[in-house]
């Protein structure tokens, strides 16, 4: 069939095109500009850069398929890039892979695949899919390598976009990965993984934030648990919750945020067993798997992309919120990292922590 191939530049997409040409799949290649290169004065950090398109467009070449560059600055600034710097300048630590991923690349390449008559749109995502019975249409399952595994950064996604959606990569391991691009010829084969935000371009989000928002950077108070000061900031979007390092305070034990006030420029600290929670609440829920819970169910659940899964239940309350028990204590539950629920290695759903 007639596949669009989300092509980044790097190993996992362009492995993700190859394997479907080699299957016999009609196979067109997109990337996604998402700043203006005229200049060429701007240059994103980790991905997306004039090098990462060239390689995309070399691979591509090297595959014998077609290759397009779609201008998605506007909608990648306004889905993307504004709500991150809302948020840190709300206080809170958003996730911009996962706004790319739901509210940009399956939304927008969907509606592009369409126009040239494809079926589905393929990523080099590290997840797999399985049928599922009614009412779960498609089941959304952990990549094969756990090191790997980017199913968390997936739990926005419809069962119209899931339905539609191929992660060709999802069964194999990185290094895997590497050996088919060496075996196929393509040169990004050993290309260094993005590490960064894109479009941070001195891995430095505070600074960016500042450009967009100068009013964010202004002085607050540091605050122990019992509210007293012990310190001042220069601005809340300079942390989150969890956060050691950077708080410009000098004691006798190591002290951790433990909380960030926007509304009164406040900053509390504490104490490492301090950060120890046993309950959460998350908004905007999606229940990727199919039909909500109606009552209290038992899940795995993952309070951020490196945290390990952990015991807990889910309780459904109104306007697609949950509360959140776990079984033992979790550390550090930040505010804007996403909470996603498990059974087994199938994504049950997810939403965005209070």
């Amino acid at each position: 069939m007639r596949i669009v191939v989300a092509m980044s530049g790097g190993v996992d997409s362009s492995v993700a095109a190859a394997q479907l040409v080699d299957e016999g799949h009609d196979v067109i290649g997109l990337s996604m500009q998402l700043y203006d290169q005229q200049t060429g004065e701007r240059q994103f950090g980790g991905c997306c850069s004039l090098d990462d398109l060239h390689d995309a467009r070399s691979t591509a070449a090297t595959l014998g398929i077609q290759h397009y560059t779609m201008n998605f600055e506007r909608h990648f600034d306004a889905t993307v890039v504004s709500t991150f710097v809302t948020e840190y300048a709300a206080g809170r630590t958003p996730i911009p892979c996962v706004q790319c991923n739901g509210d940009l690349k399956f939304a927008h390449l969907l509606d592009r695949a369409a126009a040239f008559g494809a079926e589905a749109v393929a990523t080099g995502h590290y997840a797999r899919l399985d049928q599922g019975s009614e009412p779960v249409r498609t089941l959304l399952r952990r990549g094969v390598d756990p090191d790997k595994d980017q199913s968390y950064f997936l739990f926005t996604l419809t069962q119209a976009q899931l339905a539609q959606a191929l992660f060709p990569i999802g069964h194999l391991h990185k290094t895997e990965v590497r050996a088919y691009a060496r075996n196929r010829g393509l040169t990004v084969a050993d290309k260094p993984d993005s590490q960064e935000l894109c479009f941070v371009v001195d891995g430095n989000p505070a600074r960016f934030v500042e450009e967009r928002v100068p009013s964010v950077a202004r002085s607050g108070p540091i605050r122990d648990q019992h509210g007293h000061q012990v310190g001042r900031h220069d601005g809340v979007h300079r942390f989150t919750v969890g956060q050691r390092k950077g708080l410009g305070l000098s004691t006798s034990v190591p002290l951790y945020v433990l909380a960030i006030d926007a509304a009164e420029n406040a900053v509390t600290v504490g104490a490492r067993q301090a950060l120890e929670r046993t309950r959460l609440t998350a908004s905007s829920v999606n229940w990727i798997s199919g039909t909500p819970p109606t009552s209290l169910c038992s899940v795995t659940a993952r309070i951020r992309h490196r945290h390990l899964d952990a015991p807990a239940t889910v309780e459904p309350l109104r306007e697609q919120r949950v509360a959140v028990v776990f079984e033992e204590p979790q550390s550090a539950v930040a505010p804007g990292q996403a909470a996603v629920f498990y059974d087994g290695d199938t994504v049950l759903g997810g939403g965005w922590i209070d």
